[in-house]
Protein backbone atom coordinates (compact mmCIF):
# COMPACT_ATOMS: atom_id res chain seq x y z
CA UNK A 1 0.00 0.00 0.00
CA UNK A 2 1.14 3.52 -0.78
CA UNK A 3 -0.24 6.49 1.15
CA UNK A 4 0.12 10.04 -0.17
CA UNK A 5 -0.15 12.60 2.63
CA UNK A 6 -0.11 16.35 2.04
CA UNK A 7 0.29 19.50 4.09
CA UNK A 8 -0.20 23.15 3.16
CA UNK A 9 2.14 26.10 2.82
CA UNK A 10 1.81 28.84 5.49
CA UNK A 11 -1.01 31.35 4.97
CA UNK A 12 -2.79 34.21 6.67
CA UNK A 13 0.39 35.83 7.91
CA UNK A 14 1.74 32.72 9.64
CA UNK A 15 5.41 31.81 9.16
CA UNK A 16 4.76 28.07 9.36
CA UNK A 17 1.86 25.72 8.76
CA UNK A 18 1.52 22.91 11.33
CA UNK A 19 0.05 20.60 8.70
CA UNK A 20 3.23 20.36 6.66
CA UNK A 21 5.50 20.75 9.70
CA UNK A 22 3.99 17.50 10.96
CA UNK A 23 3.68 15.76 7.59
CA UNK A 24 7.33 16.23 6.64
CA UNK A 25 8.41 14.63 9.94
CA UNK A 26 6.33 11.47 9.55
CA UNK A 27 8.16 8.18 9.13
CA UNK A 28 8.70 7.04 5.55
CA UNK A 29 6.99 3.76 6.42
CA UNK A 30 4.13 3.12 8.84
CA UNK A 31 3.17 -0.48 9.63
CA UNK A 32 5.28 -1.48 6.64
CA UNK A 33 3.37 0.73 4.19
CA UNK A 34 5.06 3.45 2.12
CA UNK A 35 4.36 7.07 3.04
CA UNK A 36 4.80 9.75 0.37
CA UNK A 37 4.87 13.30 1.73
CA UNK A 38 4.38 16.56 -0.11
CA UNK A 39 3.56 20.23 0.39
CA UNK A 40 0.77 21.83 -1.61
CA UNK A 41 0.05 25.54 -2.13
CA UNK A 42 -2.63 27.31 -0.12
CA UNK A 43 -4.20 28.52 -3.33
CA UNK A 44 -7.63 27.82 -4.79
CA UNK A 45 -7.58 25.69 -7.97
CA UNK A 46 -3.80 25.38 -8.06
CA UNK A 47 -3.88 23.15 -4.97
CA UNK A 48 -6.13 20.64 -6.74
CA UNK A 49 -3.97 20.70 -9.88
CA UNK A 50 -0.84 19.98 -7.83
CA UNK A 51 -2.62 17.18 -5.96
CA UNK A 52 -3.96 15.60 -9.16
CA UNK A 53 -0.48 15.62 -10.70
CA UNK A 54 0.92 13.93 -7.59
CA UNK A 55 -1.78 11.26 -7.72
CA UNK A 56 -1.02 10.60 -11.39
CA UNK A 57 2.70 10.31 -10.63
CA UNK A 58 2.54 8.30 -7.42
CA UNK A 59 -0.57 6.14 -7.97
CA UNK A 60 -1.36 5.91 -4.25
CA UNK A 61 -3.94 3.67 -2.63
CA UNK A 62 -4.83 6.32 -0.05
CA UNK A 63 -4.65 10.12 -0.11
CA UNK A 64 -4.84 12.01 3.17
CA UNK A 65 -4.70 15.80 3.12
CA UNK A 66 -3.85 17.77 6.27
CA UNK A 67 -4.64 21.41 7.03
CA UNK A 68 -4.46 24.00 9.79
CA UNK A 69 -7.50 24.92 11.86
CA UNK A 70 -6.15 27.57 14.20
CA UNK A 71 -8.18 27.79 17.39
CA UNK A 72 -9.28 24.16 17.51
CA UNK A 73 -8.03 22.29 20.57
CA UNK A 74 -8.06 18.80 19.07
CA UNK A 75 -7.34 17.01 15.82
CA UNK A 76 -10.44 16.92 13.62
CA UNK A 77 -11.03 14.08 11.19
CA UNK A 78 -13.34 15.57 8.58
CA UNK A 79 -16.46 13.72 7.51
CA UNK A 80 -17.70 15.86 4.61
CA UNK A 81 -16.64 18.46 2.03
CA UNK A 82 -19.09 20.82 0.33
CA UNK A 83 -19.13 22.14 -3.23
CA UNK A 84 -18.56 25.75 -2.21
CA UNK A 85 -15.73 28.27 -1.93
CA UNK A 86 -16.50 31.21 0.38
CA UNK A 87 -13.19 32.69 1.47
CA UNK A 88 -13.03 34.91 4.55
CA UNK A 89 -9.47 35.93 3.60
CA UNK A 90 -7.38 35.86 0.45
CA UNK A 91 -5.34 32.79 -0.44
CA UNK A 92 -1.60 33.05 -1.08
CA UNK A 93 -2.12 34.45 -4.58
CA UNK A 94 -4.77 36.99 -3.65
CA UNK A 95 -7.80 34.95 -4.69
CA UNK A 96 -10.93 35.34 -2.57
CA UNK A 97 -13.86 33.49 -4.15
CA UNK A 98 -17.22 34.29 -2.60
CA UNK A 99 -20.09 31.81 -2.83
CA UNK A 100 -18.56 30.02 -5.83
CA UNK A 101 -19.16 26.42 -6.88
CA UNK A 102 -15.98 24.34 -7.02
CA UNK A 103 -17.12 21.94 -9.77
CA UNK A 104 -20.38 22.46 -11.63
CA UNK A 105 -20.59 18.75 -12.45
CA UNK A 106 -19.81 17.66 -8.89
CA UNK A 107 -22.16 16.56 -6.13
CA UNK A 108 -23.31 19.12 -3.57
CA UNK A 109 -21.09 17.31 -1.07
CA UNK A 110 -18.83 14.30 -0.80
CA UNK A 111 -18.12 12.14 2.24
CA UNK A 112 -14.63 10.92 3.09
CA UNK A 113 -14.29 7.21 2.38
CA UNK A 114 -11.82 6.60 5.19
CA UNK A 115 -12.53 4.90 8.56
CA UNK A 116 -12.91 8.27 10.28
CA UNK A 117 -14.23 6.98 13.60
CA UNK A 118 -11.56 4.30 13.79
CA UNK A 119 -8.99 7.04 13.23
CA UNK A 120 -10.44 9.12 16.05
CA UNK A 121 -10.58 6.13 18.39
CA UNK A 122 -6.96 5.20 17.68
CA UNK A 123 -5.84 8.70 18.56
CA UNK A 124 -7.95 8.91 21.71
CA UNK A 125 -6.79 5.48 22.85
CA UNK A 126 -3.26 6.88 22.68
CA UNK A 127 -4.09 10.10 24.57
CA UNK A 128 -4.27 12.42 21.56
CA UNK A 129 -7.35 14.71 21.66
CA UNK A 130 -9.39 14.04 18.53
CA UNK A 131 -12.94 14.03 17.20
CA UNK A 132 -15.00 13.67 14.05
CA UNK A 133 -15.56 17.08 12.48
CA UNK A 134 -18.59 17.82 10.35
CA UNK A 135 -17.32 21.01 8.73
CA UNK A 136 -14.09 21.52 6.86
CA UNK A 137 -14.86 25.23 6.45
CA UNK A 138 -15.12 27.04 3.11
CA UNK A 139 -11.46 28.01 2.56
CA UNK A 140 -8.71 26.06 0.78
CA UNK A 141 -8.96 23.13 3.23
CA UNK A 142 -12.53 22.32 2.19
CA UNK A 143 -11.54 23.15 -1.39
CA UNK A 144 -8.79 20.51 -1.48
CA UNK A 145 -10.88 17.93 0.37
CA UNK A 146 -13.75 18.43 -2.08
CA UNK A 147 -11.33 18.39 -5.00
CA UNK A 148 -9.79 15.13 -3.82
CA UNK A 149 -13.14 13.43 -3.35
CA UNK A 150 -14.37 14.79 -6.70
CA UNK A 151 -11.31 13.26 -8.38
CA UNK A 152 -11.96 9.97 -6.60
CA UNK A 153 -15.57 10.03 -7.82
CA UNK A 154 -14.72 10.96 -11.41
CA UNK A 155 -11.26 9.52 -12.06
CA UNK A 156 -9.76 7.40 -9.27
CA UNK A 157 -12.51 5.15 -7.86
CA UNK A 158 -9.97 2.75 -6.31
CA UNK A 159 -8.49 5.42 -4.01
CA UNK A 160 -9.55 6.06 -0.44
CA UNK A 161 -9.28 9.68 0.63
CA UNK A 162 -10.03 12.23 3.29
CA UNK A 163 -8.87 15.22 5.28
CA UNK A 164 -7.64 16.04 8.79
CA UNK A 165 -7.51 19.44 10.48
CA UNK A 166 -4.80 20.06 13.08
CA UNK A 167 -4.51 22.90 15.62
CA UNK A 168 -1.81 25.54 15.81
CA UNK A 169 1.49 24.24 17.10
CA UNK A 170 2.78 25.78 20.30
CA UNK A 171 5.25 28.22 18.75
CA UNK A 172 2.44 29.82 16.72
CA UNK A 173 0.52 31.09 19.75
CA UNK A 174 3.22 33.12 21.49
CA UNK A 175 1.23 36.26 20.71
CA UNK A 176 -2.21 34.63 20.66
CA UNK A 177 -3.30 34.60 24.30
CA UNK A 178 -5.83 31.96 25.35
CA UNK A 179 -5.55 30.15 22.00
CA UNK A 180 -5.49 26.37 21.94
CA UNK A 181 -2.52 24.50 20.48
CA UNK A 182 -0.71 21.17 20.37
CA UNK A 183 2.98 20.40 20.24
CA UNK A 184 4.36 19.31 16.90
CA UNK A 185 5.20 15.92 18.38
CA UNK A 186 1.57 15.43 19.48
CA UNK A 187 0.34 16.20 15.98
CA UNK A 188 2.90 13.86 14.41
CA UNK A 189 1.78 11.09 16.76
CA UNK A 190 -1.87 11.81 16.01
CA UNK A 191 -1.31 11.60 12.26
CA UNK A 192 0.69 8.41 12.68
CA UNK A 193 -2.11 6.77 14.67
CA UNK A 194 -4.62 7.94 12.06
CA UNK A 195 -2.60 6.35 9.27
CA UNK A 196 -2.29 3.14 11.29
CA UNK A 197 -6.09 3.08 11.64
CA UNK A 198 -6.50 3.53 7.89
CA UNK A 199 -4.17 0.60 7.25
CA UNK A 200 -5.89 -1.58 9.86
CA UNK A 201 -9.52 -0.81 8.94
CA UNK A 202 -11.03 -1.20 5.48
CA UNK A 203 -14.45 -0.44 6.97
CA UNK A 204 -15.23 2.03 9.72
CA UNK A 205 -16.33 1.18 13.23
CA UNK A 206 -19.60 2.13 14.94
CA UNK A 207 -18.89 4.69 17.66
CA UNK A 208 -20.55 7.78 19.05
CA UNK A 209 -19.17 10.75 17.15
CA UNK A 210 -22.10 12.94 16.23
CA UNK A 211 -22.97 16.47 17.30
CA UNK A 212 -26.16 17.90 18.79
CA UNK A 213 -25.94 21.19 16.93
Amino acid sequence: MKILITGFTPFGGEKINPSYEAVKNLDNEILGEKIVKMEIPTVFRQSIKVLEKAIDNERPDVVLCIGQAGGRFEIGVERIAINLDDARIEDNEGNQPIDETIYTDGENAYFANLPIKAMVKKMRDNNIPASVSNTAGTFVCNHIMYGLLYLIDKKYPHIRGGFIHVPFITEQIMNKRNTSSMTKDQIIKGLTYSIEAIIENKLDIKMVGGEIC
